[in-house]
């Protein structure tokens, strides 16, 4: 919560609407000395001044708790990627991490080698797509032969397992909401 300045949010949010001090103070039945020593930063607004704020901007009350986001610490370089290997298949996550509801991550699956010994299910939902080789897939009761450019909707709590018996190596990526694998 450190990143928070509900008063700069009260600011953006004023000018977003193009309202002065005076106007917003008004509308929000508050001093205008009140509002200026918020959008400073000198006084902290009361969680009712913060709804009727709110309510005048047309913007959510929980939208000024809200913290920033730092843009750099969304983009993950190909150098910089959290790497896993696990029985043999190696993970790459291309998400920042595993916060929020998605994760995004390749799976390389090398020849001879499954995800798992039984087919597994987990409560998030995904989606794979095949980068490069075949893979077979076990969904469900069914075995499908995925090759390069398929993809494949895999629901929450539906066992499936991966498993690359050809030659050469399998990459798929996949995304995972909520993150869980």
């Amino acid at each position: 919560m450190e990143n928070i300045d509900i008063g700069k949010k009260v600011e953006k949010y004023r000018k977003a609407k193009g309202l002065s001090s005076r106007e917003l103070a008004k509308l929000a039945e508050i001093t205008p000395s009140m509002l200026s020593q918020i959008e400073r930063g000198l006084a902290n607004p009361s969680i009712q001044t913060l709804k009727v704020l709110a309510k005048t901007l047309n913007v959510p009350t929980f939208s000024f708790l809200l913290e920033e986001t730092i843009t750099e610490d969304l983009i993950v370089r190909s150098s910089k990627r959290k790497k896993m290997i696990i029985d043999h298949l190696s993970y790459e996550l291309l998400s920042p991490d595993f916060t929020g509801n998605l994760a995004t991550a390749i799976m390389k699956v090398p020849p001879n080698i499954s995800s798992s010994e039984n087919p597994l299910e987990h409560r998030g939902e995904e989606v794979a797509y095949i980068l490069e080789g075949k893979i077979k897939l076990y969904l469900g009761e069914e075995e499908y032969i995925l090759e390069a450019g398929d993809s494949v909707k895999i629901p929450a709590n539906f066992k499936h397992k991966w498993e690359n018996s050809f030659n050469q190596n399998a990459a798929v990526l996949f995304s995972v909401t909520p993150p869980a694998f």
